[in-house]
Order: structure tokens, then C-alpha cells, then sequence
């Protein structure tokens, strides 16, 4: 009794050289990429390196308020206004629906950012820059930050956080 030949499928069949070559060339661009994505991240301006540390939000809630106490020059809309020293800690806490405090840099100077989040997950956008981060409860992202231009800035939310997300919008001044 016979069964019959057996059924030939695609990926029985040798490879064309023409697509061998293909092959070999997408391999080859993708081992380069992964290389070279780390030397991206430390010698591009696109990844700013950051640190983070575990912190319950309320103390990070009590940071923020030490911080906006040390250095309030005034109020925007209920909002505190902040003008902190170069090369100081600053902080920006994110709650629904909202961005505290109103800050003021001066061009040119070095500080480090704080942020946090008082209730769930928000993402962190500048605009116009194209600068997005990943803002957690429980969690104190650092960057350093040099502002180069002078301007107003808004602060975005950028990941959905209930139903007044669209009014999730802070402000950065830069002098």
C-alpha cells in the first residue's frame, strides 16, 4: 500500500542566492544596530542618562513641598511658581489632572529634575522639545537638565490617566 509522495512545502526549497543575500544583509544590520545602540546612548544628545530610587509618593509629596516652600516667588491660576538656584534639586510632582509647581530656569544652567507621581502612571512631555518620560508612583526619576533655549514650555501627560487626561498640562519657563 502507498502512501503517496510527500508534500513539499515552501521552506523545503533552497534559497534563491539573491535572497541569501537579503538574508545575510538584514542579519548583518541588525547585529550593527544592537552594537551601536549603546554607543548612541552615551555619546548622543537624543538619551539623557537618568537615575531613579524607590520612594513612597508621599515622601516624595513632602520633598516637593519642602522644595516649592524654599524657593515660591508667587502663584499661576493656584499653581505655586518656583525659581530655584542653578545646580539645584528641583522637583515636579504629577497628580490627576495636573503638574505642580510652575517652574522658572534660567538659559545655560544645570539643575536636577525630580519627578514623580502622587497617584498613577503619567508620561512627562515637553513640547516642543521631543523629551518623553515614564512618570510612577513609588518611583523618583533624576535627570540633568541644561536648558539651552528661552521660552515657554508645557508639560504634557502623555499617557492616558483617566477622564480629564486632556487637561493634564504644566508649564516651564526658561529665562
Amino acid at each position: 500500500m502507498s502512501l503517496g509522495s510527500p508534500t513539499k512545502y515552501w521552506w523545503d526549497e533552497p534559497l534563491d542566492p539573491y535572497e541569501k543575500t537579503w538574508v545575510w544583509a538584514a542579519g548583518v544590520f541588525c547585529v550593527l544596530i544592537t552594537i551601536a545602540m549603546p554607543f548612541w546612548h552615551y555619546t548622543g544628545d537624543q538619551n539623557p542618562s537618568q537615575e531613579y530610587y524607590k520612594i513612597s509618593p508621599e515622601k516624595f509629596d513632602a520633598a516637593t513641598e519642602r522644595f516649592i516652600t524654599a524657593y515660591k516667588v508667587g502663584e499661576e491660576q493656584g499653581i505655586p511658581v518656583v525659581v530655584p538656584p542653578p545646580k539645584s534639586d528641583i522637583f515636579i510632582r504629577a497628580h490627576q489632572f495636573g503638574w505642580e509647581p510652575i517652574l522658572k530656569l534660567k538659559v545655560g544652567q544645570s539643575y536636577k529634575l525630580h519627578l514623580g507621581s502622587m497617584d498613577m502612571n503619567h508620561g512627562f512631555s515637553l513640547q516642543p522639545i521631543n523629551m518623553n518620560f515614564q512618570v510612577v508612583p513609588g518611583w523618583d526619576n533624576i535627570l540633568n537638565i541644561t536648558p539651552t533655549t528661552t521660552g515657554v514650555f508645557h508639560i504634557v501627560c502623555n499617557e492616558y490617566c483617566g477622564l480629564g487626561h486632556h487637561t493634564m498640562i504644566g508649564k516651564l519657563y526658561v529665562e
